[in-house]
Parts: structure tokens; sequence; C-alpha cells
């Protein structure tokens, strides 16, 4: 076994969050500062910052993936490009989950404002008492087998 396979083997026990385009996600990065205070003396510190924004595009396969996450900070379009299996990202959070027609998202770029988000997905929730409705029905329909028997 090569080493590209060893790679990717261990990049598949990672645990990354499953994610689609149009996706609201929270990358959170780790970033090293170094402050430098008198003569050569520099300290570097290692701190957790999130970028936030609305996935727009995933790029490659197994090791080499890659994300594009854009966000509008004060009025400018920001734009990062993640690798998935990065050491520098400290983790990956699904903010809420995007309803979108389009596999790239390229198009956002030009928009402004409200036309620049994107819709929310919404899923069908099941209440307690529907939930409770639907099994009591199904215990009390016949089986086929019982009208077979009669």
């Amino acid at each position: 076994m090569n080493r590209l396979e060893r790679l990717e083997q261990s990049l598949a026990q990672s645990t990354v969050p499953f994610f689609e385009i149009g996706d609201t996600v929270r990358v959170k990065v780790k970033v090293i500062e170094t402050k430098t205070s008198g003569k050569k003396t520099e300290e570097e510190k290692e701190r957790i910052q999130a970028f936030e924004g609305v996935v727009i595009a995933r790029k490659g396969k197994s090791a080499s993936e890659r994300f594009t996450v854009r966000k509008i900070s004060f009025g400018v379009g920001v734009e990062r490009i993640f690798p998935i299996h990065s050491p520098s990202i400290a983790g990956i959070e699904v903010v809420r989950k995007g309803k979108v027609r389009r596999a790239k998202l390229y198009y956002l770029r030009t928009k402004k404002g409200k036309a620049a988000k994107v819709a929310e997905r919404e899923y069908a929730k099941i209440s307690k008492t529907t939930a409770t409705a639907e099994s009591v029905l199904k215990e009390e329909t016949p089986s086929e087998t019982d009208s077979q028997d009669a």
C-alpha cells in the first residue's frame, strides 16, 4: 500500500459533518498569532476563529476535497476556500440548510442585499400526536393473513 492510499484511508475515518451546497456553515479555523514584544521575543498564541457563510461550491474528491464559503462582511463579499481534511480546521458546524437547484452558486457574487440570500430548506415535522395516531391505525387494520384464514 502506498502513501496516498494510507492517507485516503485515514481521512475516510475522520468525521466530517454532512453538508451540501447552499447550506450555511460555521467553520472554526485554528489561527496562530505571533506577538513581538521587545527584541526578538516572539510569543505564539493559537486561537480559534469562526468563519460563517454560505457554501457556494465543493470541488475535488477524497483527500483533495475542498469547499468555498462566502459571507458578506461590512458590505464586502468575502470568500474562503477550505480543504475539508485540513488540520487547521477545528470543526465544521451546519447552521441551517439551504434550498438550491444548482451545484455551484457563483451567481450569488453578483447579487446584493436580500437577493443574495438562499432560501431555507423546510422539512415536514411529525408531531407526537400524528405519529401515535398512525401507529394505532396500523394496529387496528386487519392484515392480509387474517382475511385469508376466514
